[in-house]
């Protein structure tokens, strides 16, 4: 029996692009992703219009945008929760970066153009998680709030 591609070893991208829904706004990244996971707060769900998010941690200094930057809008929430970024013509959501450090910085996976080869690596805000979508038993570990990347890294 033949190996499919998901049965391979996943190498972490070393640079990756991404854009929103109209293509107005792209970016780039040029480092491997920290790490990924799922989130599940109800910011997300709203945002999303879903269960969950994907997103991934990038490298301070790795994320850039490289056009566009005229058509992103931002929603900051004001009480510590990350501020929020999207293209003010489509919607599509871009990435979200820490309020008082934006260093912090993380992409919203469904927008990037390439397979990023990491795949999230936990769920979190699982108390959150809406009653239709239980948070599914895959073996990742759960955080009931934010996570805690120093305990997956």
């Amino acid at each position: 029996m033949e190996s499919s591609a998901q049965d391979q070893p996943l190498e972490p991208a070393s640079h990756m692009t991404g854009e929103c829904m109209c293509g107005k706004v792209t970016f780039e990244v040029d480092a491997p992703l920290i790490g990924a996971a799922l989130c599940y707060c109800g910011r997300c769900q709203h945002r999303t219009g879903t269960a969950f998010s994907a997103t991934a941690l990038t490298k301070p200094g790795s994320f850039r945008i490289t056009s566009g930057e005229e058509h992103i809008g931002s929603y900051e929430p004001g009480d510590g929760g990350f501020n929020k970024f999207f293209c003010r013509e489509c919607g599509g959501q871009l990435y979200t970066s820490h309020p008082q450090n934006p260093d912090i910085l993380a992409i919203r996976m469904g927008a990037l153009n390439e397979d990023p080869g990491i795949r999230p690596a936990a769920h979190q805000f699982t108390d959150y998680a809406a009653a239709w979508y239980p948070v599914p038993d895959d073996g990742l570990p759960r955080f009931p709030e934010r996570i805690d990347w120093t305990q997956l890294l």
